[in-house]
């Protein structure tokens, strides 16, 4: 399938930038994006394997990287303790990565914690509307909570904790000790996780498996780590991981362990507690629908195409009279999750 890899950035509207400042994600930074773009220099970062990670390491000059450094782990600290700085004198940003791959452009900054070297880390990147919609409705319909702040055009991001997926499905899923019907029962449900609120482009690097151990046995999740491509593709398969060829071995462990009514009940489940996330944080999911039906996402083109194949999928016309593509994910939540009594229609 082909993504628009060159999705241009949107900016933040005044309506989204209030409902950022309202829910607490908006606060002043003392490091920037344009504060990181200073660099002097990099050299590509190598994995264990000493396999290029399409990373860079960049250097600054001695000056700069000291205040930097110092002002990265306040920033860590408004994340992580709500800026409480009185642990961050034991704090040191380390080391600064940079990636010319994806729209985003993303630093990744690594906080060492000088007192036993632990080590956490945080990213820092352009502040595009899509992602920051997509951030949101992952953080309000998906079991996983997104730890984020905005400055201006510069957006803060927690570390998700996790092993990529396109890692994961090379190494480890075919490992003896795996349990293959769980792993398969999960990519269903975050299949059915993104075709309901509309996130595209989860091809295997995208996302990432988080793995705990359960008293018999272990217990996985998938989690999306890119929303960059938050409804703004026009084709409906692109919303629905099954399709990309990178997960095509995950796809074949589905139907090898998962009976047609099995895959029903776990698609059913997911999008009933979907629907309870949705009643939960009602008001808070009205008011980003409500900014995000204004906000241009997308090309008219894109929209146009869109409604149609989820007209042609849910069988209605109700997505005739969308207007944006901020109207098309609210029908179609509304499609998938009203049923289950999520929000009033028309609300």
């Amino acid at each position: 399938m082909d993504i628009s890899r060159k999705k241009p950035p949107y900016p933040i509207t005044p309506g989204l930038r209030q409902y950022l400042r309202a829910y607490d994600r908006e606060t002043q930074l003392p490091v920037t994006y344009a504060d990181l773009r200073q660099f002097t220099g990099s050299f590509p970062l190598l994995d264990r394997a000493g396999k290029d990670t399409l990373w860079q390491t960049v250097f600054f000059e001695p000056q700069t990287l000291r205040e930097l450094s110092q002002g990265l782990t306040e920033v860590y600290a408004l994340l992580k303790t709500a800026g409480d700085l009185s642990f961050s004198k034991h704090l040191v940003a380390d080391r600064v990565d940079y990636c010319e791959f994806g729209n985003s452009r993303p630093f990744r900054v690594r906080i060492v914690n000088q007192l036993n070297d632990n080590y956490d880390y945080f990213y820092v990147k352009q502040a595009d509307a899509s992602r920051l919609y997509g951030l949101e409705l992952e953080h309000l319909l998906s079991p996983n909570s997104m730890n984020f702040l905005v400055s201006g055009d510069t957006l803060i991001e927690e570390h998700i904790v996790g092993i990529p997926g396109d890692d994961y499905i090379r190494h480890h899923l075919s490992l003896p000790h795996l349990n293959q019907v769980r792993i398969a029962k999960e990519f269903v449900k975050f299949n059915e996780r993104c075709f309901v609120r509309l996130l595209g482009d989860m091809r295997a690097y995208n996302y990432v498996i988080a793995v705990t151990p359960d008293f018999e046995n272990e217990q996985y999740r998938v989690k999306a780590i890119d929303f960059d491509q938050q409804s703004y593709e026009g084709r409906r398969v692109m919303y629905l991981p099954q399709f990309f060829k990178d997960n095509a071995a995950v796809v074949a462990m589905c139907a090898r362990h998962l009976k047609p009514e099995a895959i029903r009940q776990y698609q059913t489940e997911e999008r009933a507690l979907m629907a309870r996330r949705a009643r939960a944080e009602r008001h808070r999911l009205r008011d980003l629908l409500d900014v995000m039906r204004q906000h241009d996402l997308a090309p008219p083109e894109k929209v146009a195409q869109l409604k149609a194949e989820l007209n042609r999928y849910h069988r209605t016309t109700a997505f005739d009279k969308c207007d944006s593509m901020g109207d098309v994910v609210r029908q179609n939540l509304w499609q998938m999750l009203g049923a289950n009594g999520a929000f009033r229609h028309g609300g």
